[in-house]
Parts: C-alpha cells; sequence; structure tokens
C-alpha cells in the first residue's frame, strides 16, 4: 500500500486495466449486493430532494417502495445505503432492454440535477473506509467486472483513468494529480520485485 495525502491505497489499483462495459454485465453492480448503493452522511439529505425531479426515471414499483419506506435506509448502525426493490435492486434502477442503469445518472445527464450519483456508484469498483486517521482505498476485483477488466484491457484504459472524474469529486484535483505521480513511482519501485 501507498499514502497520498490521508489516503492509504492498495496496490491492486496500479496498472488495473478497467473500463465499464455494459453490454456484457448489463449493469449488474446496480442489482447485485447484500443493500443498496452505500450513501455517504449528507447523500441522504440530497436523495431525498431530488426525488421530485428523477421520479420520471424510476420504475413504478421501486416508487411503491419508496412510498411505503423511504429512500434510504441503516443497514449497520452509523452506515446507511440506498433501498431496494426486491432482494437488491436499488430504487434508482431503471432499465433500457436488459441493462440496467441508473435513474439519478439520466436525470443529471437531462440536466434536470447538478448531482451525478452516489459517491460510492460513481466510485465503484473502489471502496473507501476510514480506519484511524486514513480513507484506505481498496479496489474491489469482483467476478462481475471481469468484462470490464477485459474490456479496458483491451481498450488500453486502467483504472485510475476510468475513476479520474469520481475521485476528483472525493479528493480534489491537486489529490489526484499526487495519486497519478504516487502510483507512477509505486510502479517503479514495485517493478523491479513483481515484474509489472
Amino acid at each position: 500500500m501507498f499514502v497520498v495525502g490521508d489516503a492509504l491505497i492498495s496496490d491492486d489499483v496500479l496498472d488495473a486495466p478497467f473500463a465499464c462495459n455494459l453490454g456484457a454485465c448489463h449493469g449488474a453492480c446496480c442489482v447485485q449486493g447484500d443493500s443498496g448503493a452505500p450513501l455517504e452522511p449528507d447523500e441522504r439529505a440530497v436523495l431525498e430532494a431530488l426525488v421530485p425531479r428523477v421520479r420520471k426515471y424510476m420504475r413504478p414499483e421501486a416508487l411503491k417502495v419508496v412510498k411505503r419506506e423511504g429512500i434510504w435506509e441503516e443497514v449497520d448502525p452509523g452506515e446507511y445505503a440506498t433501498m431496494c426493490v426486491g432482494s437488491a435492486e436499488c430504487v434508482f434502477v431503471t432499465y433500457e432492454g436488459p441493462v440496467a442503469k441508473c435513474a439519478i445518472q439520466k436525470a443529471y445527464q437531462a440536466g434536470r440535477i447538478d448531482f451525478p450519483k452516489p459517491l460510492s456508484c460513481h466510485l465503484f469498483p473502489l471502496r473507501i473506509e476510514q480506519i484511524g486517521e486514513y480513507e484506505v482505498i481498496n479496489y474491489k476485483q469482483i467476478t462481475m467486472c471481469d468484462s470490464a477488466r477485459t474490456f479496458g484491457r483491451r481498450r488500453g484504459v486502467e483504472l485510475i483513468d476510468a475513476l479520474q472524474e469520481a475521485l476528483v469529486r472525493k479528493f480534489g484535483a491537486s489529490w489526484f494529480d499526487a495519486f497519478r505521480e504516487a502510483c507512477k513511482e509505486r510502479l517503479q519501485v514495485l517493478s523491479p520485485v513483481t515484474g509489472r
């Protein structure tokens, strides 16, 4: 692992090809898992305020869940996530054919709102948790993203480039510039050892 500012970063992010391939995975990250999208503390109120402008993109069954149970739930003490329809689909999932997409992102792209999507979704497949004084960044290399790794390798897209916008949103542009440099330096250090 290596440090940039107050972030402790897994070496797994280095030299990792990644480019989402919705044609292959069908947006599985929006419909699989133990709960909905993890939320930052301030995102609960943001999502509540956005629903009137996002609802036109939401499915009727999702709107029923929201009316009955709300937009978010506490999944562990002090940890929150979006509500789900059934066992796994985030309430903001909408479908274009077989592909799961995000109603929030659709509203954002249409210029109806200025919030792109929950930060955890924007950063996926990176996950961040607070451990002591550090925000620890781990790359979750899960099976549902195998096609993204293959697609990234084929297109020459690295994970850190694919997630630049999300990382800048979370940490700022100057942090991202330092992060990119730190990645290069870390790869040089590891190359003789790992052959990367």
